[in-house]
């Protein structure tokens, strides 16, 4: 296990970015994509991070972006270390496994969401409506159910506060109708692909985001790529539909602070080292069951 990595600070190159996990640099042509071992629950950003969740997040994303080239192209130039500029090499000990050269893109204002599975908001949605972000589904669905086919939901990005989701309609008038249909389209061949290569695997990916922009008019995939944060995993050995199903996410942490009635108010508390381990724990095996080899 690395040492942990909640922030960085290099002078070496223009931070342009300091999200709750992803601190970005802008390298000219190129930029760094550190992500840290920070992890946010209920909008707030703890204390503790969280030991090689940063590299997981990094490397699981560098595996389905090479896995994906055959559906859409993507932003990623190299995430090894001798990829790295001259100025940057000395912290080669701090980025190993963490950090993404990634081209630069226009980056498109929308969330694309592919659902396969009825959970989270989309189960609340259903409850209430009979239909997902006004996509009507079948009558009788349970919680966690599969549905008939993965539905594309997507949302506005929000600077502050939450995403609004939207319909496709929309979608169309901000992006124009022949690029929203291919985002829909690519998003959810993604998805299927993902989702069939992750059962196999023993792993259900209930739903996920995704993120595109454009080079050269070209969409091209961006960001994070199906992994813990951006997605719901659920062990396929303990699936049952009608209720909430496991996960490999930082599931450990939002139960102990709803445990000890945290009021999602500063000051966020910290983490016993259990809690600690047990996300850890986690996050290293999504990675390991999905790409069939240990954590580097």
């Amino acid at each position: 296990m690395r040492p942990i990595v909640t922030t960085t600070d290099f002078s070496e190159a223009k931070l342009v970015s300091r999200g709750k996990v992803r601190d970005i640099y802008d390298l000219g042509e190129e930029l760094l994509i550190v992500v840290t071992d920070r992890l946010s629950a209920f909008d707030h950003v703890l204390p503790n991070g969280i030991p090689d969740k940063g590299r997981v997040l990094n490397l699981l994303t560098a595996f389905w972006l090479d896995k994906t080239r055959h559906i859409v192209k993507n932003h990623m130039v190299t995430t090894q270390t001798n990829g790295l500029p001259a100025s940057l090499r000395h912290h080669a000990s701090i980025l190993d496994g963490r950090f993404t050269l990634a081209k630069k893109a226009k980056m498109l204002p929308v969330e694309c969401i592919v659902r396969g599975y009825l959970s989270g908001s989309g189960w609340s949605d259903y409850k209430k409506s009979g239909a997902v972000c006004g996509i009507v589904l079948p009558k009788g669905l349970k919680e966690s159910d599969k549905l008939p086919e993965p539905i594309f939901t997507p949302s506005t990005k929000a600077e502050t506060g939450h995403d609004q989701n939207i319909g496709f309609d929309e979608m169309s008038s901000l992006l124009g109708g022949p690029l929203a249909a291919k985002v829909k389209e690519t998003a959810l061949s993604l998805y299927s692909f993902a989702a069939d290569y992750a059962l196999a695997r023993g792993i259900i990916i209930a739903d996920t985001k995704f993120e595109f922009g454009l080079i050269d008019g070209g969409l091209i995939l961006c960001d994070e790529v199906i992994t813990p944060d951006s997605s719901r995993f659920w062990p396929k050995s303990e699936y049952e539909p009608g209720k909430a199903q496991p996960s490999f996410d930082k599931q450990f942490v939002r139960d102990y602070l709803l445990s000890i009635k945290w009021n999602k108010e500063p000051p966020v508390p910290a983490l016993p080292p259990d809690v600690v381990a047990k996300t850890t724990e986690k996050y290293r095996e999504a990675y390991e069951r999905i790409t069939g080899a240990p954590l580097p």
